[in-house]
């Protein structure tokens, strides 16, 4: 069945809206999603997308089935003899399924250990099934609404609903009515909760913050973690702390401050049924733009310094530690033996190596990798192939995924899994939720971690997840 030649409709906003505006008005429909660029960084963050009120709706329990294998059922029920149209002027996503990939559903495509401790239960999964989207192009200050008419399949009706839910949306977006912010729910009484350890840090109330481990315990672990990698056991491993502080305002307006103080190129928002995510991630897992593929591993970290000349220098610092480019290298080689997996051998290269990306509280390395997908695989064949990013687990892939389920206390739930989109047109867009808030049942969660290879010293690894985490704290106050 061919889709009627004026499909997708779209309406350009004029005038030109507010990004946050349009998020803070769509917020207000059920699982908006707010895949934000609150940062362009060279030709990176050029657009952001908010959408919401999908037509269909998601969500799988952690360790009950292969998420990735039902998600592609209903994807191939909703797609069969249909067909969409892209418009290659306007932004990449122009409908599709959207929103939030849990780390653990690393778990059902490889034999992993469940995690020891699962206090909040949160979904492995939860997409939505999106036929309309506001679509930002930050380089031509220009935005849309694209409106696709699914789910229904008769050309007729899909054009109707595509007239109905593009004027909806117009209407959402212009509304004059406030957000009503909401009162976080009690949720999950403390002792309830695994093993907690007050921690301090700058600017936010004693006693307010804790950790899944103590500071001593982070330290046995991460010494732990480079006897296993000096035994020959691994080479490397990411280790995280999980940081809980009580919800105390409404996740979109905590979404609000950390946009505005922790800008980053990857960022973005979700509202699950009893969970809503706020992320400031700085990185790309994988993008997929007509059968190019391409990954973007962080590795190496130094915090920002207020004195120029001091931030230069820890600057040039990172770019000539053997010990951040090894870490860094490590994982380019586990992208390219994971993206050759489904990609034509002789497309799989390195385009960019430990370049140098600042962002407001840290700098990074990173490095690019490209390839190209077979003409027998798709992007459910790629996740399954790459899921979760090496940058945020370690070398070898399973080895390191059954030491952090032995190292770590808690499940990580969606941080180091992915926020982003599959369109409609087999496109996608996917970053890894580090920098990441998981908002529910009375708690903001932020796990922080880094790579721990064999020249690690565990009091700088140790200081390292502190850095990374100051920006989510200055969201707290």
């Amino acid at each position: 069945m061919n889709a009627p030649k004026c499909l997708p409709l779209v309406e350009e906003i004029l005038p030109l809206a507010d990004v946050e505006s349009v998020f803070l008005q769509l917020s207000k429909q059920p699982h908006c999603l707010f895949l934000d660029s609150a940062m362009q960084q060279d030709d990176l963050g050029r657009y952001s997308f908010i959408t919401a009120d999908p037509f269909d709706y998601l969500e799988i329990a952690s360790h009950t089935v292969t998420e990735l294998d039902v998600l592609q059922q209903h994807w191939d029920i909703l797609l069969q003899d249909l067909e969409i149209q892209t418009i290659d002027e306007l932004p990449p996503f122009q409908g599709g399924v959207a929103g939030m990939f849990s780390y653990d559903i690393g778990a059902s495509l490889e034999n992993i250990p469940a995690p020891r401790c699962s206090e909040f239960k949160i979904p492995s999964l939860a997409v939505g099934f999106y036929d309309t989207v506001v679509a930002f192009d930050h380089h031509q200050n220009r935005a849309w609404i694209i409106s696709q008419g699914l789910p229904e399949k008769d050309p007729a009706a899909r054009t109707t609903r595509a007239m109905a839910r593009l004027a909806q949306f117009r209407d959402w977006i212009t509304e004059q009515s406030p957000r009503r912010q909401q009162i976080p729910m009690a949720g999950i009484d403390e002792a309830t909760l695994a093993a907690q350890f007050p921690v301090s840090a700058k600017g936010v109330a004693d006693g307010r913050l804790t950790s899944n481990m103590s500071a001593e315990k982070y330290l046995e672990t991460a010494q732990q973690a480079v006897d296993y990698i000096h035994a020959g056991d691994i080479f490397q491993v990411n280790l995280s702390q999980r940081l809980l502080h009580r919800a105390t305002t409404d996740a979109v307006s905590l979404y609000q401050r950390l946009r505005q103080r922790n800008a980053a190129t990857f960022a973005g928002y979700f509202a699950m049924n009893e969970f809503e995510i706020a992320s400031a991630s700085p990185e790309r897992f994988l993008q997929v733009t007509r059968g190019v593929v391409e990954a973007r591993p962080i590795k190496g970290t130094r915090a920002r310094i207020a004195m120029p000349e001091a931030d230069l220098y820890a600057a040039a610092d990172l770019q000539q530690s053997e010990k951040d480019r090894a870490e860094n290298v490590m994982i380019v080689d586990l992208l390219r033996n994971d993206i050759s997996r489904v990609c034509d051998s002789d497309s799989v290269f390195v385009t960019d190596l430990c370049r140098l990306e600042v962002y407001e509280t840290v700098q990074h390395l990173v490095s690019v990798v490209q390839g190209r997908l077979r003409s027998d695989t798709n992007v459910f064949d790629l996740l399954r192939a790459t899921f979760p990013g090496g940058s945020i687990t370690g070398t070898p892939k399973v080895r390191a995924m059954e030491l952090i389920a032995e190292l770590e206390p808690t499940a990580r739930g969606p941080y180091c899994g992915s926020l982003g989109y599959i369109g409609f047109n087999g496109d996608m867009d996917l970053n890894i939720l580090i920098r990441t808030i998981t908002a529910g049942k009375g708690w903001w969660q932020f796990p922080v971690g880094g790579g721990i290879v064999a020249q690690s010293n565990p009091q700088r690894e140790y200081a390292e997840t502190w850095e990374k985490a100051a920006g989510m704290l200055r969201a707290l106050k």
